[in-house]
């Protein structure tokens, strides 16, 4: 037993000695595969190319062209009520479910499963098959998800909700259940009602959860390409006084791809400018509601 204990004692002084031997492979995975295109992609956002090679660095010409472009402009905007809008709906829906699905109703594991199902399903099949049904809505009026705004954006809304609630769900479940009993029986005794008990009880040991979900579901909201891009396209569009357009169902990312595929070298470069605002905007607002959310949270 003895000498099974040195041994064991020595590989383990063995591992921690050449510990950087098994970190080498996943850090020049992460390196390769995303540190260095990261660094590349700021440095082309100060370029004009058509390929890496041909890259001329320009200085801020491309960034005082992105911020000047009135298209972008308008995606931020859209995005950002979208978003705004898909946060509010997801997390009170998401949350009334998972409260619902832990108050010991029959088949709730068989709600759980139903409710999940669609996060399980790519966003651009479910961009064509949510155009299916609500043109085989709209068509009854004349219309279509592409031809007015407002339908778009609402459809956009209906996606994203019915796509992310299943998800938001678990992890809100994974909270209430984490909730001390003790508490719950507590308020009980002391005479609160099922309200009082969710709001001054629930909620705030939840916390944790909201902070993941909310931070999940305004990342998500902002960085949506491929729903939009299989659901609308950015149509319909407007045409503007200088004889310019605007997709007026354009989100961010699908304005940086079109504006990247657009054809021109000059474009690239802007694309890949617009690429790095949308990364700095998106982390902010990321990190801004972490801090505000984490301060929040109850320590049990």
């Amino acid at each position: 037993m003895k000498s099974k204990a040195i041994k064991q004692s020595s590989q383990i002084k063995s591992t921690r000695h050449f510990w950087w031997l098994f970190l080498l492979p996943v850090t020049a995975a992460f390196t390769i595969g995303f540190v260095w295109p990261f660094i590349q992609g700021i440095y082309l956002s100060f370029c004009k190319f058509k390929t890496i090679s041909s890259a001329k660095f320009i200085g801020l010409s491309n960034y005082a062209s992105a911020f000047a472009d009135e298209s972008f402009q308008h995606s931020f905007w859209y995005t950002a009520l979208t978003a705004i809008v898909c946060l509010v709906l997801i997390n009170v829906i998401a949350f009334a479910v998972a409260y619902a699905l832990t108050q010991g109703i029959k088949g709730s594991n068989i709600f759980r499963t139903i409710f999940f199902a669609p996060n399980l399903i790519g966003g651009i099949v479910l961009g064509y098959i949510w155009s299916m049904i609500f043109d085989g809505i709209l068509q009854q009026y004349g219309t279509s998800v592409v031809l007015e705004t407002k339908y778009g954006f609402w459809g956009l809304i209906i996606l994203m909700c019915w796509q992310q609630i299943g998800y938001m769900m678990i992890i809100y479940i994974a909270g209430i259940q984490a909730v001390p009993e003790d508490m719950i029986e507590a308020a009980k005794i002391d005479g609160a009602t099922k309200a009082q008990t969710l709001f001054k009880v629930i909620i705030p040991n939840v916390m944790p959860s909201i902070t993941i979900c909310t931070f999940l579901s305004l990342t998500n909201g902002f960085k949506l390409f491929d729903q939009n891009l299989a659901l609308t396209g950015g149509l319909p569009y407007e045409q503007l006084a200088d004889g310019k357009t605007i997709n007026t169902t354009e989100m961010m990312a699908l304005n940086i791809y079109n504006t990247f595929y657009s054809g021109t070298g000059a474009s690239r470069g802007v694309a890949q400018a617009k690429a790095v605002i949308f990364f700095v905007l998106v982390a902010a607002m990321g990190l801004a509601q972490l801090s505000y959310t984490r301060k929040r949270e109850v320590q049990q």
